[in-house]
């Protein structure tokens, strides 16, 4: 749905009122002083040595903050200069679905030194994920193909799979997932990250939050603004409280229509050994047709999943693909095999329990932040104008996902971002992102209003700083956490 960083985007498919979540934040980030962390090095391997792992006992229900807890597992690695040293930066991952565990031995390590002697680098696994608390729906092995998990419609539009589709995951959910699938929310994973910040002893927190860790951040700031230092939104969600999800998921709509053609571009560039066309407007009435006839006539794709290349699949890895301009040989690769009636070998895919986790905590989140209409009729409709609008995305943004059946009803409603709080939230965001669109990230700067100025990048690709923006961008960013200065307006690097 969002990426859904690059990694949760390729695997998983991916406000709360002031007046309720007020007192109810209070007391379970205050009551009790927090347990000393128990530091100790980090499981896998390839990680820096000087990265260390915890855990924090959190609530598994905040509105019963003395009731069952669960652990979310954390990591750091301290300031590299004492002396310079101003507080906690921690890395809120993508997703819904995504970590930052490892983040600190990863990303952290682009950033410039000022800023890695400005922090104690943390991360973290979100509720649900990974090494913090588990949980699994048991999804059936062909539920967890991409094409299932984002909901393409059947080749005539019809979204009767679909329904049937969410309902047997919804089951499975239900089944498997226990109490904890129940708690699994945005608001509680910036809730958790309170409760991190309160174990690591600091008064606030700073952040660098990337695609739906940027909604994650807001929620944040709309909770907690008075604990919120310099924070970083990077690759931005449209906060819409009445949406929430179905507007990141329909937000694929115009992020393909904004990269798309960037990909034509360069699939058409002379001396390019993928060229697929001789000229730019060619690229996409030859990406569309082949779509049709794949979805006619698939090709076996013997170790995918499915084992097929159909219309669908095509249409995913092309959304897959345009999340970064490293991803345009791959999708041209791929159309040129199957114009020629063959694959490449079928793709790598992570350890199936990693990607039951992954659909778990992603189908969690979306399903718990706002109630989704259940009936058909509402989706047919979307679906219907969608196709007509946008058909390199075919009506997948307006779809039924899991969320369409989903058997459990929100704890609470989705929270409001307003412009309520301290003015030390810096934007920044490409022009082009397929996963969390332009238009998209402007809807947030307007619900901030003056808490945040937003840093416009001319560039390509999903996560903007020190990944597909460009150096003005990544200076500004750098400059901010640094030093706390940012421009005095909104800003364009071009």
């Amino acid at each position: 749905m969002k990426k859904i960083q690059r990694n949760a985007a390729l695997l998983a498919a991916s406000a709360f009122v002031l007046g309720l979540t007020a007192p109810l934040t209070a007391t379970a980030s205050t009551a009790g002083a927090p347990r000393p962390l128990d530091w100790a090095k980090c499981e896998g391997s390839g990680l820096d040595p000087r990265q260390q792992c915890a855990t924090v006992e959190v609530p598994m229900d905040y509105a019963n903050p003395g009731g069952q807890k669960i652990s979310i597992a954390i990591s750091r690695i301290p300031s590299e200069n004492p002396q310079a040293r101003r507080g906690a930066l921690v890395l809120i991952p993508g997703g819904p679905g995504g970590s930052s565990l490892n983040n600190p031995s990863g990303k952290g390590q682009k950033l410039p030194q000022e800023v890695r002697d400005a922090y104690d680098l943390i991360g973290f696994d979100p509720r649900g994920f990974g090494r913090s608390t588990p949980v699994t729906c048991g999804l059936d092995h062909s539920d967890l193909a991409l094409s299932k998990l984002r909901p393409w419609p059947a080749p005539d539009g019809s979204i009767t799979e679909n329904m049937v589709t969410a309902q047997r995951m919804s089951d499975a959910c239900e089944r498997n997932g226990g109490e904890l699938i129940q708690h699994i929310s945005t608001a509680n994973e910036a809730r958790d990250i309170d409760r991190v910040r309160a174990a690591l002893g600091e008064r606030k927190l700073s952040a660098w939050g990337v695609s739906y860790g940027t909604y994650v951040g807001a929620v944040y700031s709309q909770l907690f603004p008075q604990r919120t230092d310099r924070f970083v939104l990077d690759s931005n969600d449209d906060p819409d409280h009445t949406r929430v999800a179905r507007a990141w998921l329909a937000g694929h709509e115009a992020g393909v229509e904004d990269t798309f053609p960037e990909f034509a571009k360069w699939a058409s560039e002379p001396g390019n050994p993928d060229r697929l066309a001789q000229t730019a407007d060619e690229v996409r009435p030859l990406f569309l047709d082949l779509a049709a006839k794949l979805d006619r006539e698939p090709i076996p794709w013997p170790g995918a999943n499915p084992e097929e290349l159909n219309g669908n699949v095509l249409r995913q890895t092309m959304l897959d693909s345009l999340y970064a301009p490293s991803g345009f040989p791959g999708l041209a690769k791929l159309i040129l095999a199957a114009q020629q009636g063959t694959v490449p070998p079928a793709p790598a895919a992570p350890p199936e329990a990693v990607l039951q986790n992954v659909a778990a905590v992603g189908a969690g989140t979306l399903c718990n932040d706002i109630a989704w209409p259940k009936s058909a009729a509402a989706y047919e409709e979307g679906v219907a104008w969608s196709r007509a609008k946008y058909p390199l995305t075919a009506g997948m943004t307006r779809n039924a996902m899991v969320c369409a059946a989903w058997p459990f009803t929100p704890k609470e409603p989705p929270v409001r971002i307003t412009d309520r709080g301290p003015s030390n939230i810096l934007l920044v965001q490409n022009e082009r992102d397929v996963a969390t669109p332009l238009s998209g990230a402007l809807k947030l700067r307007d619900a901030l209003g003056k808490r945040a100025i937003m840093v416009t990048v001319n560039s390509t690709g999903h996560d903007a700083y020190l990944a597909n923006g460009n150096e003005c961008g990544d200076r500004t960013v750098s400059h901010f956490l640094a030093t706390g200065e940012h421009p005095d307006r909104d800003t364009y690097c071009g």
